[in-house]
């Protein structure tokens, strides 16, 4: 059966109804239970049960939950435009070296902080430092991806040029890492694992505006997108300016990726799975329909690992990193097996 407009509608509507259930549910589960008069007393600042609720809302939970939408939908979306670009399903969004970037420049603040001075030391302990270095590091492997995305024509040379400065940065890490003291070990170890929770709601707002200027650039590329897909020999008799089309990709793709991982750790999975997971969904391979469905899956997806992460109940939180690559996979591997095709 061909889906048709009226079907589509009624699946965006229905993913929408569980975003916002997701979204409430995974505000109220944590160590402390919140129902959802509380929520909502809190969110119109009416009056609460308990006056610590709001504290929690607000300052906690509220903006965990706005970070986990904003980094499931910018990686899945991502992982849809690298996996478009490069006519590849195992490309994610961490395949330019963007994320290995960003993890060589917290590495550098973290695991070279005793070379770097007193300073430098108690600067890597704050979040707005670990961003600082990540986003640096990020930018400076953007920087080789599009100067060499300038001198190379193939687009499969991309993609191997991005693997190998992923190879580069992992073995610089690794040398820092063999003189790193375990104190430093353990703090860039904690922050590999990804979090959701550390945000400020200033640090959020330039989270969201990054990830408003990435959405914005992919949205002008929507049809030369569906053209790639076929090839860019067939996009170029199409009148499809594809090097053009390649950069703003490029672009895209490095501000979501970088930016996501400088505030909240190399995530795994999300990016790589969820296209595939609404394109089984949708049964479409049109941009125009799995941009906005891509990004809604993402959303609910994180949201989903988030609650099961942070353990209801209970004061631990697990790495968010682990409960996305064990929740996912299995599902991604049994929705594979079972449709034995992926929409391109």
């Amino acid at each position: 059966m061909i889906p048709t407009e009226k079907s589509y509608r009624n699946t965006f509507i229905l993913l929408l109804f569980v975003l916002v259930i997701i979204f409430l549910v995974n505000i109220s589960l944590g160590s402390v239970y919140i129902p959802l008069k509380g929520i909502f007393s809190s969110l119109i600042n009416g009056e609460v049960e308990k006056e610590s609720w709001r504290a929690i809302v607000y300052n906690y939970r509220l903006p965990k939950a706005i970070t986990a939408i904003i980094v499931g939908s910018g990686l899945s979306i991502s992982g849809l435009l690298m996996q478009t670009l490069f006519r590849n399903p195992l490309a994610g969004p961490f395949v330019l070296g963007i994320s290995s970037g960003a993890s060589l420049g917290v590495a550098i603040l973290i695991l070279g902080a005793s070379f770097l001075g007193a300073s430098i030391s108690s600067f890597s302990f704050s979040n707005f430092g670990l961003a600082i270095a990540a986003s640096l590091g990020a930018f400076l492997v953007l920087s080789a991806v599009m100067i060499a995305a300038i001198k190379v024509r193939n687009t499969m040379s991309i993609l191997i040029i991005g693997l190998m400065f992923g190879s580069l940065t992992s073995a610089v890490i690794s040398i820092l890492a063999y003189f790193s003291s375990a104190s430093q070990l353990q703090q860039f170890m904690f922050w590999s694992f990804g979090s959701l929770g550390n945000l400020s709601w200033s640090e959020i707002f330039a989270l969201s505006v990054t990830f408003i200027i990435g959405i914005s650039l992919v949205v002008f590329i929507i049809k030369p997108l569906n053209s790639l897909l076929l090839g860019e020999n067939y996009a170029k008799s199409m009148g499809v300016n594809v090097k053009s089309t390649r950069n703003i990709v490029l672009i895209a793709t490095s501000l979501l990726t970088g930016v996501i991982t400088a505030f909240s750790g190399p995530i795994a999975f999300i990016g790589l799975a969820v296209p595939h997971l609404t394109k089984l969904l949708f049964s479409t391979s049109n941009h125009k329909i799995l941009l906005p469905a891509v990004a809604i899956s993402g959303a609910i997806i994180m949201l989903i690992c988030d609650s099961i992460a942070q353990l209801p109940t209970s004061e631990f939180t697990l790495p968010i990193n682990a409960i996305t690559s064990l929740f996912g996979a299995p599902i991604i591997i049994w929705l594979l097996v079972r449709k034995r095709k992926i929409y391109y």
